[in-house]
């Protein structure tokens, strides 16, 4: 007996292919931008040269290309990441294999294989972007990438593109109550229940560990939300609107950084008075280990993998902020900070590198001479800023060798680390200890959802000098010269021809700055029962609706899943239950055959119309001539379909007067 060869299997229609590429590249072009460029050129070409072959009938590669290409695509990112796993280079490697794959894609099997990689592509974005038009985006990209299973189970003719697209938006509706009920009620432990890779999150943003003139003004650019801000009662005034972050105490002539510190690292003692605010901030992303709050921050209710260090900055314990985090804290606006100053803080706080701008420090050491104490040479500084021709600017000329010497008395044009720099590095020659901080200042409020906004163009930098009986003062120099920064925020105190376009105080009223501020707290919902959404906010939740524990909340979805499953299930069987169509003919039929029935006239299943009509008339005479013309009437019309309207209401009527 000899077996028949089996068929190959059937080319890829041209329709299902160039769907295919479409969404191929809607899903593949938001990471372009952070492949490297021989690899967003090598996966562009590649869409481009598989359009071209699907539309000319070009053949595809031969294998032994197609193996060159992969191990060189394979050596490309491990040359320019250094590696093939963790987040940034495992997700070229994903990208570039899956165009790659298009130089075999020929046969339906290899399209439920690019099917089901671009699922798994589709969930890489997460790992950049959790933001609100993200979910919104890759939702329809889901849709399409659903299309395309159908259209890959659908082995016969190609189907029309709305139907496949109407198919795939109706599964995924479907889908939907059952993904809201697992997010509501699926147990959101403490901890994390798997590992990432080390790069895993957001790219590092903002503001850095070290500061250099130029690096805070690169920032003003940038509208991105650095973190929101929500006050539980009064909000502080634009002067004490000043969110502390880095602070730096090593100067090597043109950067600063932290330093180093003691063995103990102890915290500062802090007296805090005055004025006391309460607010829960909202943190984007930073990958970086400190937390920022409002200058100066209470001890008491701080975060559990929080402490304040020995500059009196909010640091995590551990790790960084890879992910938003959610914090409450207590500021105040009036505090004497570390009324006594170690000696090795002294010296570290004092400490200039030699050689290093030397007509600052002549300055600096002439006012000490001259002054009484170190009150005295602080106004003496300010003064300086305030009288001589200083202009606070985005755009300085660029700083040579000694950039403080060349800020204060040549260009004498900069921006905030520009003043805060040169102000400190006076200080330090005057002999009063002084340090720079980094953070930001202002902030935009949201008068749709009543928060504060502080975006990464409010950054700033001051600086902090520490005085026998008053311990760290906060002195902001900046605001000696454009002092509209401190009440109007960056806006104000820049010229128009300066400021990025969302900056511009033109843009700040009207529809478009309305609509911003929609979308901003839409963003902010969803960042808040979406995105943090852990254990302490579904606790709360679920204690509404009397669920307290894993244990209940395990039983609840289990009850709420088979409820939802068998509901579905029983509408997805009533669905499949093939309904006879009847006609109308058919339908007076059998009124006529229940009301003979109740007369005890049934007929039987091998009886036909007429042998029926004749047996009701041979046994009820007075039915005879309604039973006999209802009969001929529904032959003619059910099965030798010879009548029209009239023959129908002339059989409704026949079988009106069969009334037994």
């Amino acid at each position: 007996m000899t077996r028949s060869p089996v068929s190959p299997e059937p080319r890829l229609p041209r329709a299902v292919q160039l769907r295919l590429l479409a969404v191929l590249a809607l899903v593949l072009a938001p990471h372009l931008p952070r492949l490297p460029p021989w690899a967003a050129l090598l996966v562009v070409a590649m869409l481009v040269w598989r359009t071209l072959t699907a539309l000319r009938d070009w053949p595809l590669l031969p294998g032994g290309l197609r193996v060159l290409l992969t191990l060189g695509a394979f050596g490309g990112v491990y040359a320019s990441f250094g590696s093939v796993s963790g987040q940034t280079a495992g997700v070229a490697l994903i990208t570039v294999m899956a165009a790659l794959k298009l130089s075999e894609l020929d046969r339906r099997r290899d399209l439920m294989v690019m099917v089901f990689l671009l699922y798994f592509v589709l969930v890489t974005h997460f790992l950049f972007s959790q933001e609100l038009w993200t979910a919104a985006y890759l939702l329809a990209a889901a849709t399409l990438i659903t299309a395309l299973l159908i259209d890959a189970n659908h082995p016969g003719s190609v189907l029309p593109l709305r139907t496949g697209l109407t198919m795939a938006s109706r599964l995924l509706l479907r889908a939907l109550p059952l993904m809201a009920l697992m997010f509501v009620l699926f147990p959101r432990l403490p901890g994390p229940i798997w590992g990432l890779p080390a790069d895993a999150g957001a790219a590092r943003s903002g503001l850095s560990d070290s500061m250099a003139p130029g690096e805070i003004a690169r920032l003003i650019g940038s509208d991105a939300v650095a973190f929101r801000v929500r006050f539980d009662g009064a909000v502080p005034p634009p002067s004490e609107r000043y969110w502390r972050g880095p602070v730096f105490q090593r100067f090597d002539g043109r950067r600063w950084d932290a330093g180093s510190r003691g063995a103990a690292d102890l915290a500062p003692d802090a007296e805090l008075h005055g004025a006391g605010y309460r607010y829960e901030l909202t943190l984007e992303p930073t990958r970086t280990p400190w937390l920022f709050a409002l200058d100066l921050p209470a001890r008491q209710g701080l975060p559990e993998d929080a402490h304040i260090n020995a500059d009196h900055q909010l640091v995590l314990v551990r790790g960084e902020v890879r992910e938003r985090r959610r914090y409450r804290l207590q500021s105040h606006a009036g505090y004497r900070l570390q009324r006594e100053l170690p000696a090795a803080l002294r010296a570290q706080t004092l400490l200039l590198p030699p050689a290093s701008n030397p007509r600052a420090v002549a300055l600096g050491r002439q006012w000490r001479r001259a002054a009484k104490d170190g009150a005295a040479i602080v106004e003496k500084a300010l003064r300086l800023f305030r009288e001589q021709p200083f202009h606070y600017t985005l755009n300085p000329p660029t700083a040579g060798r000694d950039p403080v010497d060349a800020f204060l008395f040549d260009s004498r044009r900069g921006f905030c680390e520009h003043f805060a720099s040169s102000f400190a590095v006076l200080m330090r020659a005057a002999g009063i200890p002084a340090r720079v901080v980094t953070g930001y200042l202002g902030g935009e409020r949201n008068a749709i959802g009543d928060y504060w906004i502080v975006r990464q163009s409010d950054a700033h930098a001051w600086t902090e000098v520490w005085l026998a009986g008053r311990g760290w003062l906060r002195i902001d120099p900046t605001a000696a010269v454009a002092p509209e920064r401190i009440e109007r925020g960056i806006g104000g105190a820049l010229d128009d021809t300066e400021l990025p376009d969302f900056l511009n105080p033109a843009a700040r009223d009207g529809f478009r700055f309305d609509l911003r501020a929609r979308w901003d707290w839409l963003n902010a919902r969803w960042n808040q029962w979406v995105l943090g959404y852990g254990p302490e906010l579904q606790a709360a939740l679920l204690q509404r609706f009397g669920l307290d524990g894993v244990r209940d909340m395990l039983l609840a979805l289990t009850a709420l899943l088979t409820l939802a499953l068998s509901g579905y299930g029983l509408l997805l069987m009533r669905r499949a239950t093939p309904r006879r169509a009847v006609d109308e003919p058919s339908r007076l039929w059998q009124r006529l055959q229940r009301r003979l029935a109740r007369a005890g006239l049934v007929q039987a299943a091998c009886e036909g119309p007429a042998d029926y009509a004749a047996r009701v008339s041979a046994a009820r005479p007075d039915l005879a001539r309604a039973i006999d013309e209802a009969a001929t009437l529904y032959i003619r019309l059910r099965y030798l379909q010879n009548g029209d309207r009239d023959t129908a209401r002339a059989l409704a009527a026949a079988v009106a007067r069969v009334r037994p």
